[in-house]
């Protein structure tokens, strides 16, 4: 059984750190944020680098996922999810954190919104498509959510809002990722793989803005 003491530290436990990033306009133009590869670097330079060279190319989740909430004139917002702290004293901008405890996972139903990368392997070819159109992205995402994800969506209340391209240039390549964003209500099946989905992210595409999960508990 566990008593009322280790009940309190499981409920204390942190799972990860929610920060937000805000970058003035001044921020922004000095930093050259002109692409998705120029936002990643940014934001990866805010933590220390914990990987070897052997992960990375293994390509071990670096423990960050973070979304573009975009802003005003004067202001840039980047939501960012951490198994670690970022800097708090950034170079550029302001960054503010705070710890989420196992408890904030422990509900049951949850409101969401995230930004994707849709994509499946063609089982013929063994080549990564992207996946367009509504209708297929929603079910895409419910199926997945399903099978890998822990949670199930409630298809009356799933909307594929906007549906959009990022490119940028990468080591002289020329990179594109589908992106859509989905909002709508989640009820948990799985709890440790829904707090794996939250904690890593989900989908490709996650160095790069994609796979971080927005909940609200209901």
């Amino acid at each position: 059984m566990v008593n009322q003491a280790q009940g309190a530290r499981m409920s204390d436990e942190i799972v990860a750190y929610a920060s937000v990033l805000k970058l003035s306009r001044t921020d922004v133009k000095t930093l050259k944020i002109k692409d998705a590869y120029a936002l990643h670097k940014v934001v990866y330079g805010l933590f220390d680098d914990v990987r070897s060279d052997v992960e990375k190319q293994a390509s071990t989740a670096s423990g960050i996922v973070y979304a573009d909430k975009g802003g005003d004139f004067n202001t840039r917002q980047i939501l960012m999810l951490s198994n670690r702290k970022p800097h708090q004293t950034p170079q550029f901008g302001e960054v503010q954190s705070k710890p989420i405890h196992i408890d904030f996972l422990s509900h049951e139903r949850y409101t969401f919104d995230i930004t994707l990368n849709p994509t499946k392997r063609d089982k013929q070819t063994g080549k990564v498509v992207a996946i367009r159109g509504r209708d297929e992205i929603a079910a895409w995402f419910t199926a997945r959510a399903s099978q890998s994800w822990g949670f199930a969506v409630i298809a009356e209340h799933l909307q594929v809002g906007q549906i959009s391209v990022q490119v940028f240039e990468k080591a002289g390549k020329t990179i594109t990722h589908g992106s859509a964003t989905l909002t709508g209500e989640l009820v948990v099946t799985d709890r440790d793989r829904f707090v794996q989905s939250f904690t890593n992210g989900i989908g490709r595409g996650r160095a790069f803005g994609f796979g971080l999960l927005q909940i609200v508990p209901l």
